[in-house]
């Protein structure tokens, strides 16, 4: 199966990147190459892509479709954006005039049954992003504590049924070890009451949700590393995050407020003592959501949002 994924608020987003022909770009997150492609239309001769993904699959998709061997302004990179200033910087890449990053999990990464991202099919528990890391969703689930697994699907699925399905994990993995995603979720069905399954979509939604961003470090990568992306902006460079839940979106949010406001003098001094200087402006006051048609096209899409930033010196 080739790597497809539609891209969300693409037009959005190209619109809010403000391309420079000339200028330099990071696709932080590749995957099938949607948004790259597109920026790729906009540059001239001497503008530069770099995009960074971190599944090999979408690596060697986005490669094709980008026509990178053949093309000198792409640079494709297989890592983690959180490594992005260090990638660019080993590109010759000292400052950049745009960065997107399109959060979550690609259609490909879930329709492709044996990667284990999707509780619509029966596969190997596994769900890494980087196929050359060694641990899975299936050591987690057989791994981790009760306690652990409550805060897991707590604070990473914001799953009201956490505690009873952590209870029912343990009590199954003591008969037999937990390898498989179908196995999985017939636990999570038997944990929480059948009223409560009529409505909210799958019931295993957020416990899958929650292991694969435990799994695959999603939020501590996103929290620790906008700020070294926004500093790799030059003057007016703008970074696009799209975001796939409130968790992400909450991290981006106030990351560019902080960015914008960086103050920390109390609210009754008069005038600011902390030294702390604005890096740029926030440009999304409030998210910018996809439209009615994007919406009956993409199902998938109705939870974005997508926040901008601009550096400003």
């Amino acid at each position: 199966m080739g790597f497809r994924h539609t891209s969300v608020l693409l037009e959005e987003t190209i619109e809010n990147l403000l391309i420079r022909p000339d200028g330099v770009y990071v696709d932080g997150t590749l995957g099938g190459g949607g948004h790259s492609s597109e920026i790729l239309k906009h540059l001239s001769s001497t503008g530069t892509l770099i995009g960074i993904d971190r599944d090999d699959a979408a690596i060697s998709a986005a490669g094709e479709r980008l026509h990178a061997a053949e093309d000198d302004r792409v640079h494709i990179v297989r890592g983690n954006y959180s490594e992005m200033p260090d990638i660019v910087r080993s590109l010759g890449v000292t400052s950049v005039d745009g960065i997107v990053l399109d959060l979550g999990v690609s259609s490909y990464q879930l329709d492709t049954a044996d990667r284990g991202f999707s509780y619509m099919a029966d596969a190997p528990l596994d769900m890494r992003m980087d196929r050359r890391e060694s641990g899975t969703a299936a050591d987690i689930v057989n791994g981790a504590s009760q306690k652990e697994l409550f805060r897991i699907l707590r604070d990473y699925g914001e799953e009201k049924f956490a505690a009873n399905i952590a209870k029912h994990i343990v009590a199954e993995r003591e008969k037999k070890r937990i390898e498989t995603t179908g196995e999985l979720v017939e636990i999570v069905r038997a944990s929480i009451p059948m009223k409560m399954q009529k409505n909210g979509g799958h019931p295993a939604k957020r416990t899958f949700q929650a292991l694969r961003i435990e799994l695959n470090g999603e939020l501590s990568a996103l929290s620790d590393s906008l700020d070294g992306m926004i500093s790799l902006l030059n003057d007016g460079g703008r970074i696009c995050v799209i975001t796939f839940h409130s968790l992400e979106d909450r991290i981006v949010k106030s990351v560019f407020r902080k960015n914008e406001n960086p103050c920390t003098c109390p609210p009754n001094f008069p005038v600011c003592v902390c030294g702390k200087k604005p890096t740029g402006r926030v440009i999304t006051r409030k998210p910018i959501l996809p439209g009615e048609q994007e919406l009956e096209q993409n199902t998938r899409s109705k939870s974005a949002k997508l926040r901008v930033f601009e550096r400003i010196f």
